[in-house]
């Protein structure tokens, strides 16, 4: 299952092009995007004490660290200058690539803010879907009549100090915590079941180099030395006369 065959993934997006505006590109390797948002909007993961909400306004989003099943995303303010919120995500796939920033969220009751759901980077068919707590996953499932990600480890929601680096306890849980997908029925199934992960790219063989094999030519080993030794007694026995011959017409 893709996001495109969720009505409410499709309707969280016409919201995002409704009300939210998004300034995208810089750097790459970190897919840093400038995010303007014209409502709140709740998010999952570790975030500053009072920052479960991010209220109306511009933030910057960028990757802290990436591997091949699963992202740390993180949230800053616009001049970077606070981490509010450390996310978990995994790449998940979209049928078409945009120019532009996408964002789609999980639809809430009127009234309550809508609940971030993904972020696609312009330019790739994988985005990040985003991990939430279990119990938040299955009332947004419930909600939104669709599967949403979550981890049945119990990772801090607040902390009072923003996370800078990888190393960071709470990163190296985010990292290694088990990920599945709740259904709106309850069911918690694998994520395979909802998230189709980017290809595995295909390492190159490095065949050893083939040195080729030229066989040496030996004379067998009865041959005898003699005819040549014999050879080279003729020629500087003659080579002798020939000196000598010379020296008498010269007297």
């Amino acid at each position: 299952m893709t996001f495109l065959r969720a009505a409410p993934s499709i309707l969280g997006l016409a919201l995002l092009v409704a009300t939210f505006g998004s300034v995208a590109k810089a750097d790459d390797w970190n897919r840093k995007t400038v995010v303007t948002l014209s409502g709140p909007i709740e998010i999952p993961g570790v975030h500053l004490a009072g920052w479960g909400v991010l209220p109306a306004g511009t933030y910057v989003f960028k990757i802290l660290d990436s591997q091949s099943d699963r992202h740390i995303v993180q949230i800053f303010n616009q001049d970077e200058t606070v981490v509010y919120a450390t996310v978990l995500a995994i790449p998940n796939y979209r049928l078409k690539a945009t120019d532009k920033t996408v964002i789609t969220f999980h639809e809430r009751p009127a009234g309550q803010p809508e609940a971030l759901r993904a972020w696609f980077y312009p330019g790739r068919n994988w985005g990040e879907e985003f991990v939430y707590p279990k119990a938040k996953a299955m009332e947004l499932a419930k909600t939104t009549n669709t599967p949403v990600l979550f981890t049945p480890v119990e990772i801090p929601v607040e902390i009072a100090v923003p996370i800078k680096t990888v190393d960071e306890p709470v990163v190296v849980q985010l990292k290694q915590a088990p990920v599945m997908a709740i259904k709106p029925t309850g069911e918690e199934v694998q994520l395979t079941a909802v998230v189709t992960p980017p290809p595995v790219e295909p390492v190159a063989a490095t065949e050893p180099a083939q040195v080729a094999q030229v066989p040496i030519e030996r004379l067998p080993d009865t041959a005898s030395n003699l005819p040549l030794i014999g050879l080279c007694g003729l020629l500087a026995l003659g080579g002798a006369f020939a000196i000598r011959s010379l020296r008498n017409r010269a007297l």
